[in-house]
C-alpha cells in the first residue's frame, strides 16, 4: 500500500508502533512516517522493516538511531532539525513513545526549545494488559520494570503496596518467577493478578489468579516472551485474620519466624505482636 505524503507542521511528531501485530499501526502514523523531513527510531532496523511492510518509502531519508546509549549527539541533531523548521518523526521500538522508552529526554528538550510536540497515538502494552486482566481500571499505576536485586525489588514493592489503584509492571521471562514470589510475600499472596504474555502476537496468553497461584505456575513452567504483570489494588478495609494467616504461611516457608512476622505486619499494617503470636501458633501446629 502506498501512502500519499501530507504536509506536516514543523515540530516533533511521536509515532506509536505495534507491540506485535504489524497491522495494528494507525493510518495517521503511516502518514507521519511517509511525510516527515527526518525520522528517528529507538530501533532503526525494526522501523525500516515496519515501513517496508506497509509500503512507506524512505525516499532518500535515513533513519537516525536514538536510544539510551546514543547520547546527546543524536539528540542535538534532532534539535538542530527542529530549529531549522523541519518535521521530525520519532518511533519507539514497540508501543507508545516515552512508556519505558528513551524518548523522554528528547520530548523535554524539544519542548524547552519551543518546538511543537505532538503524537500519533496507538498500541500500548500497558493498556492492552489492563483491558485483558479483568481487574479494576478506574485507577492504575504503571511501575515499569522492578529492580534486578532482590532487596531493592522488595523495597520498591513495599513502597507500592498502598497505592490505591491497580499496579502494572513490565517483566522479563528470566525474572518473572522471582518477581511474582516477592510480590506474593510483600503485596499479599491472595491479591488478584494477571500475567499477560506476548500481547497481540500468535501465542498471546493471559493467566489470571492470586499472586501465590501465579508464582507457583511460573515456578513449575517457565514462560517466554514479553510479559506484563497486572496486580489488583490492596484491600483498604480491615484485613481478615485468614488473609494474614495465608500471607504468613507463605512468608514462613522462606523466612525465619521473626522476619516473617515483621514482613507480614508491615504488609498489612497490623501490630507485630499479633502476627508473631499467629506465627507461633502456626509453627506449633506444624
Amino acid at each position: 500500500m502506498n501512502h500519499q505524503k501530507v504536509r506536516l507542521d514543523p515540530g516533533l511528531h511521536f509515532v506509536a508502533t505495534p507491540i506485535g501485530t504489524a497491522r495494528d499501526i494507525t493510518l495517521r502514523a503511516l502518514d507521519v512516517l511517509a511525510s516527515a523531513d527526518m525520522i528517528a527510531a529507538e530501533d532503526t532496523r525494526s522501523l525500516r522493516h515496519l515501513m517496508d511492510i506497509h509500503g512507506v518509502p524512505l525516499a532518500g531519508r535515513r533513519v537516525l538511531s536514538y536510544h539510551d546509549h546514543s547520547g546527546a549527539g543524536a539528540r542535538r541533531k534532532l534539535l538542530d532539525a527542529l530549529g531549522a523548521g523541519q518535521s521530525v518523526a520519532y518511533a519507539s521500538e514497540a508501543g507508545m513513545p516515552l512508556i519505558a522508552d528513551p524518548g523522554f529526554d528528547l520530548a523535554r528538550a524539544a519542548a524547552e526549545a519551543g518546538a511543537r510536540v505532538t503524537v500519533a497515538p496507538g498500541p500500548s502494552a500497558v493498556l492492552a494488559a489492563l483491558t485483558l486482566a479483568g481487574l479494576p481500571t478506574d485507577a492504575f499505576f504503571f511501575a515499569g520494570f522492578l529492580p534486578n536485586a532482590k532487596a531493592a525489588r522488595r523495597t520498591r514493592l513495599e513502597a507500592l503496596r498502598a497505592v490505591p489503584g491497580t499496579l502494572v509492571f513490565y517483566e522479563s521471562p528470566k525474572r518473572v518467577a522471582a518477581s511474582l514470589a516477592d510480590m506474593a510475600e510483600v503485596l499479599g499472596a491472595g491479591r488478584a493478578a494477571a500475567l499477560c504474555r506476548e500481547l497481540t502476537k500468535k501465542f498471546e496468553e493471559v493467566r489470571r489468579g492470586s499472586l501465590s497461584e501465579l508464582a507457583a505456575s511460573v515456578a513449575e513452567e517457565k514462560v517466554r516472551g514479553e510479559i506484563v504483570l497486572v496486580v489488583d489494588r490492596g484491600d483498604s478495609e480491615t484485613v481478615r485474620d485468614s488473609t494474614i494467616e495465608e500471607d504468613l504461611r507463605v512468608a514462613l516457608a522462606r523466612e525465619s519466624m521473626r522476619d516473617a512476622a515483621d514482613l507480614v505486619a508491615r504488609m498489612h499494617d497490623v501490630p507485630r505482636r499479633k502476627v508473631y503470636q499467629m506465627a507461633l501458633e502456626l509453627t506449633k501446629d506444624g
